[in-house]
């Protein structure tokens, strides 16, 4: 019994690991789409507008396909709640 729980603890510090940096970089993109989105939402429109418009979907972009390929696919809850308005929807395809 003891030779097969090390065996299995190796396997399941590994994934372990594995899990945790997964999370920690979830967090970082969630983190990277809240401040792009935030700039957007505080930008008084005109000069400019386009290139933190292009950021904020950018971000969104890169989180939601990294949550797909996770096995996360309900964009409909991650656009309710990071609120992300349309016009960033519209710039990456987003139905």
């Amino acid at each position: 019994m003891g030779r097969r729980l090390d065996f299995e603890t190796g396997e399941a510090v590994l994934h372990h690991e594995l899990l945790e940096e997964q999370a920690q970089s979830m967090g970082r993109a969630g983190r990277k789409v809240e401040a792009a989105l935030a700039a957007l939402r505080d930008h008084p429109g005109g000069e400019g507008r386009a290139i933190v418009l292009k950021a904020a979907a950018e971000a969104v972009w890169g989180f939601l396909v990294q949550r797909e390929i996770m096995g996360l696919r309900d964009r409909a809850a991650v656009i309710a709640l990071y609120d992300i308005p349309r016009e960033v929807l519209v710039r990456i395809g987003a139905r």
